[in-house]
Order: structure tokens, then C-alpha cells, then sequence
């Protein structure tokens, strides 16, 4: 259950990027559903495989290297899903911190409810 909420969560963020973000375009509510569930998928599967290739340059760059890991899920999901376009690297990166940033904040709310259920039982 609280993964589709993350999900949903998720959804709003990029329809909020995507409107204010001039590189990044996104045609829908349901083609943003599309890239926030492709994009837990990737997360969850593919991010993971890119870190431990990609290690030794990120620690290199201190981590900072993780944002083109990010940026390149980023960009796999412009790839595989039609209505949602990323002009560029770069807005992939932007995009990248920002969603990230919007997730830290809206996924607050969930820990909170969690946390408020717990003390009522």
C-alpha cells in the first residue's frame, strides 16, 4: 500500500517538473503514472547493477558521479516512454536532484501517517 502511494507521489512530481522545467515535457497523468512506475522499476533493478559498474569513478568523484548514474535512468525512461521527453543530459541531471528533492518532502508525509498510526495502536 505505501508503495502505491510512492508511486502516486511520484506521479504528481514529475507532472510538477515537467511543467516547470523548460527541457522536460510529459504529455499526461497517465503517462506520468507510466514514467513514475518505470522509473521505481529501473531504480529498483538496473541503478543498482550501474552503481557497482560504475564504482570506481564514483569514488573517484566522491559520489558525485551517482547523478549521471540518476541521470541516465532518467534518460532510459525518456527512451522507453513515448509521451515524456528530456531535451538533454544536463535537464536529466536537473530533473534528477529535483524529483529527488520533491520525493524527500512528499514521502515526509508518509513516514508521519506511519508514525501517527503506530501511536494510536
Amino acid at each position: 500500500m505505501k508503495s502505491i502511494f510512492k508511486i502516486i507521489l511520484t506521479t504528481i512530481a514529475v507532472l510538477i517538473l515537467a511543467n516547470v522545467l523548460p527541457g522536460v515535457s510529459v504529455d499526461g497523468f497517465m503517462t506520468s503514472l507510466w514514467v513514475a512506475i518505470l522509473l521505481a522499476f529501473l531504480r529498483f533493478v538496473v541503478r543498482p547493477i550501474l552503481v557497482i559498474l560504475t564504482l570506481p569513478i564514483t569514488i573517484l568523484t566522491f559520489g558525485l558521479f551517482l547523478l549521471v548514474v540518476n541521470a541516465v535512468l532518467i534518460l532510459l525512461v525518456d527512451y522507453f516512454i513515448g509521451g515524456f521527453e528530456v531535451s538533454g543530459i544536463w535537464i536529466a541531471i536537473l530533473f534528477s536532484i529535483l524529483l529527488s528533492i520533491f520525493q524527500s518532502v512528499l514521502f515526509q508525509f508518509l513516514k508521519e501517517d506511519v508514525k501517527q498510526q503506530k501511536t494510536r495502536n
